[in-house]
């Protein structure tokens, strides 16, 4: 597997000389001034590219390209969004990487309660308690019909939770949630919140699993013609949050989208920590089932914790990377399975591209503040546990 590190462009506190100290031999990054919709152009992207070569590093995968949300709700200009899709596509065959993650989450790109929650090790990872999660979703935002998603216990827990909690913790929590909007940088308001999912009232899973395969119906033609492979990002958590439908959390969602649009350019990136969440995920099952779509890997791992509480997703928590509730080894067992299958094929796309996704805030990482769930040693650590598991196994595949 091609090991990758996620890097968020210059603004990135992480610079290119130490990812290339860690051993990650390609990058995986994004224009992230670009407002979704609009196209990136030959120049920006070739001088991202010219940025990262220059380091000793390649552009192997773009995280994303991001789908608008005029796209996902099929409102105002979504046919030019389109067209812009479809224009940052050629230019990207011309100056940047084949492989194009996105993804197709309402509102919100992930949702965690706590960016930098505290461990018994002395570090902090990221999590979702569901409690805290509650207090935001009925109390702070105060959603219509939000009551309806949680049993009385748990909406007893969480008022208890809010009286405890003064004006700085509510707004840390309300900071640390809206953090997954896209472009948010802690500058959404409640108000804007609200507006953003209203304009999803009467989409349901069924009508935005058709937007997607409208979206896919449109892009991914030009996607195969130009020889790159866009790879959707699971739901993360993967289920329905604050009343949005979630389409892309099961193996089963990601069967039906392939089967819709055939194409060597249709496929999935298969993010072992959003997976995990659900107790039923086999990353083996996974892979047998969706292996030759697979064109990206995130390898990160999580740990279920119910807390005593039933709800609308289960409390989890980000774990180190062979210690969660996925068994990693038999992740990465079947993807490099895969890649074995895909050599003997004759596939010039045999070796898939991955990255140690996530990581606990560790040492120097408590002070340095990089992005949420993007420290250098956390990663770093990650990495290296995940490339001995691909020396153990290599002799065996």
């Amino acid at each position: 597997m091609r090991q990758t590190w996620r890097w968020f462009g210059p603004a990135d506190r992480i610079s290119l000389p130490e990812i290339r100290q860690t051993g990650a031999v390609g990058i995986v990054s994004a224009l992230h001034h670009v407002m979704p919709g609009e196209v990136w152009s030959v120049d920006e992207i070739a001088a991202r590219r010219e940025m990262i070569e220059a380091a000793g590093l390649t552009w192997d995968v773009v995280e994303s390209l991001p789908v608008s949300e005029a796209v996902k709700t099929q409102t105002g200009d979504y046919r030019a969004h389109y067209d812009a899709y479809r224009e940052s596509l050629r230019n990207l065959a011309e100056a940047g990487p084949a492989v194009i993650c996105y993804n197709f989450m309402p509102v919100l790109d992930w949702t965690r309660t706590s960016l930098r929650h505290p461990l018994p090790s002395g570090g902090t990872a990221m999590r979702f308690d569901l409690v805290d999660f509650a207090v935001f979703d009925l109390h702070l935002l105060a959603r219509p019909g939000a009551a309806a998603d949680y049993p009385d216990d748990l909406r007893a827990a969480a008022e208890e939770r809010l009286s405890g909690m003064d004006d700085n913790a509510r707004a840390a929590l309300v900071d640390n949630i809206v953090a997954g909007l896209p472009g948010a940088n802690d500058n959404w308001s409640l108000d804007e919140v609200r507006s953003l999912l209203a304009t999803y009232d009467g989409i349901d899973a069924e009508r935005l699993r058709g937007h997607l395969v409208d979206f896919l119906g449109e892009v991914v033609p030009e996607a195969e013609r130009l020889g790159l492979r866009l790879c959707a990002h699971p739901d993360d958590p993967p289920y329905d949050i604050l009343g949005l439908p979630r389409i892309l959390s099961v193996a089963e969602d990601y069967e039906a989208i392939v089967a819709a649009v055939d194409s060597p350019a249709n496929g999935v990136t298969m993010c072992t920590g959003s997976l995990g969440v659900r107790p039923g995920f086999d990353p083996t099952d996974f892979v047998g089932r969706l292996g030759p779509k697979i064109h990206f890997a995130h390898l990160r791992n999580t740990r279920r914790d119910a807390g005593g509480f039933d709800g609308p997703v289960p409390a989890f928590e980000e774990s180190e990377h062979l210690d969660g509730d996925t068994d990693m080894v038999a992740a990465i067992r079947a993807l490099m399975q895969e890649e074995a299958r895909r050599r003997a094929a004759g596939r010039s796309d045999a070796e898939i591209p991955m990255r140690p996704d996530h990581g606990h805030d560790l040492l120097a990482d408590l002070e340095a503040k990089a992005q949420p769930g993007y420290p250098l040693i956390g990663r770093l650590r990650g990495l290296a546990e995940l490339r001995g598991v691909m020396a153990g196994l290599a002799a065996t595949i």
